[in-house]
């Protein structure tokens, strides 16, 4: 954003003024109306400062009682209000920032004061908003930890500002219905083939539930290969079973995987040294993409350096296996990490989390924030990865499988009881969630 700023043909004052503006409509909003209503400007030196005072004079005119307090000289104890906006710092913040309790509803100009404008960090305890009004994108602070849950709604208005050369986008819906594949008329099975292998003996559901969620998410076939077993416990009937050897089975796949479009590796897998070494061989010699889940990322793990297949590799460790991969957890800043993990192995990464992250070894990034608590539960890991592979199997660019994919698991996870959840529900709402999208509606 300080590089938008700038190179814009308008003069600050100018983008002030509509900076200003546009947080004095969303105060009148949350009022609910502007006569003899009493709101309270913490206003600081800079740029945020600025835009809150010019909401303080158009407020003014439409008859609110207006008071405008600096940051350098705030009481204990705030005035009383109806609103307080929160005009005190914005993205270039240094410090720590713990004001006095607002006694009213607060609407935070750009970001809440306190909170980095990249990372979402806070630094002192700044205020919970009810809304934020940012101008010119949505900033990524916005989307992670503190910064995620003090900001309430949020509202982003352009400002006139050219931010096209961002390489960083937050996914929505609108992203799924333009890019989710749409089978043919004169579609046959194979067009959409994925063969998931994971499990070990005794141990099938993790795969079970990937190749659920592939056919739940258009897959028109999905094979199951469990290394040393051809039993599947829960595999849905529609699946086809085919056993892999215990040791060297990457060359059975290698033989077979001309016919598939997409290949899910990991799930339930196990930690054995045939398992590694099968996995890493599978990373170099692959002709088809590849999504690398579960114990996949283990054996990525005693690997290092970029990966050479000449195909595409999706992996998508939480952050256990982030710190398993690079040797350091995710750390703040998790764009920062997401796109050295990809840049450093070659590989489009997703990193978990409350708002995912999806980068590719060019550093283009993609946030998902649809998904909440009710995905925390054992195999929800699994359901992402056969939406992924469904995807890619339908054509699509790996990356935008990933994030498609995510911010449709997410959803899934959010029409679901919020108790009780188990992934095989999520897995069901999978289909459901994205045909309301397809069809125009909310996916929610």
């Amino acid at each position: 954003m300080a590089a938008v700023d700038a190179v814009a043909p308008e003069p600050t004052d100018v983008l002030v003024e509509r900076a200003g503006a546009a947080v004095a409509r969303a105060a009148m909003s949350m009022l609910g109306g502007t006569y003899g209503r009493r709101v309270l400007v913490i206003a600081g030196a800079g740029n945020n400062g600025a835009d809150g005072r010019v909401a303080a004079r158009l407020l003014g005119r439409r008859g609110v009682r207006v008071a405008v307090l600096s940051t350098d000289s705030l009481p204990a104890e705030l005035p009383a209000s109806d609103l307080v906006i929160d005009a005190a710092f914005g993205t270039g913040f240094r410090g720590t920032w713990s004001p006095p309790d607002p006694g009213a509803p607060v609407l935070a100009v750009d970001l809440p004061s306190g909170v980095d404008g990249s990372t979402g960090a806070a630094a002192g305890s700044p205020w919970r908003a009810r809304r934020t009004v940012t101008f010119g994108a949505h900033k990524s602070g916005l989307c992670f930890a503190a910064g995620a849950e003090l900001s309430g709604e949020v509202e982003v208005h352009s400002l006139g500002l050219d931010c096209s050369g961002t390489d960083a986008w937050l996914v929505d819906d609108d992203d799924v219905a333009r890019d989710w594949p749409r089978r043919a008329a004169g579609a046959h099975k194979w067009n959409q083939a994925v063969w998931v292998i994971g499990g070990s003996p005794g141990m099938t559901g993790a795969p079970a539930l990937a190749s659920t969620a592939a056919f739940r998410s258009g897959a028109g076939y999905v094979r199951i290969s469990v290394p040393g077993s051809g039993v599947v416990a829960g595999a849905p009937v529609e699946a086809v079973i085919a056993p892999l050897p215990m040791v060297g089975w990457d060359s059975v796949v290698l033989d077979g995987m001309g016919r598939f479009r997409s290949l899910v590796i990991g799930p339930g897998l196990g930690r054995s040294d045939a398992a590694r070494d099968a996995v890493v061989r599978l990373t170099h010699r692959s002709t088809v993409p590849m999504v690398l889940d579960g114990d996949a990322l283990w054996a990525l793990a005693s690997t290092s350096g970029p990966l050479a297949s000449a195909a595409p590799i999706l992996i998508t460790p939480h952050d256990g296996e982030y710190t398993q991969l690079c040797g350091h957890p995710p750390g703040e800043d998790r764009i920062a990490a997401a796109r050295h993990l990809a840049r450093e192995r070659n590989v489009v990464a997703l990193l978990k989390g409350p708002t995912t992250v999806v980068a590719t070894p060019a550093g283009h990034v993609s946030l998902i924030m649809s998904g909440d608590e009710r995905l925390a539960t054992a195999g929800s890991g699994d359901v992402l990865s056969g939406v992924i592979g469904a995807l890619v199997a339908g054509g699509l660019d790996i990356a935008r499988a990933a994030a498609c994919a995510a911010h449709v698991h997410g959803l899934a996870g959010r029409s679901c009881p919020p108790v009780g959840t188990i992934a095989g529900d999520v897995a069901r709402a999978v289909p459901v969630v994205v045909a309301r999208m397809l069809s125009g509606g909310d996916g929610t």
